[in-house]
């Protein structure tokens, strides 16, 4: 994980990412241009996130 961009240790805190094309319906771990930016710094909300956009059928990469 620490190598592909979506977690991030600065001192103690965490920091998971995913890039997210609402008009494309596409979900990525790395970065993507013309994605919008998600920031967590909780792991549940960022699971949370994860399944709520799988459950709308979005796709992973």
């Amino acid at each position: 994980m620490g190598g592909s961009g979506t977690m991030e240790q600065a001192g103690r805190a965490r920091v998971w990412r995913i890039w997210v094309d609402a008009e494309r319906k596409i979900v990525s771990f790395h970065e993507m241009k013309g994605a919008r930016l998600l920031e967590f710094r909780n792991w549940e909300m960022f699971i949370s996130a994860v399944d709520d956009y799988a459950k709308r059928q979005f796709r992973y990469q």
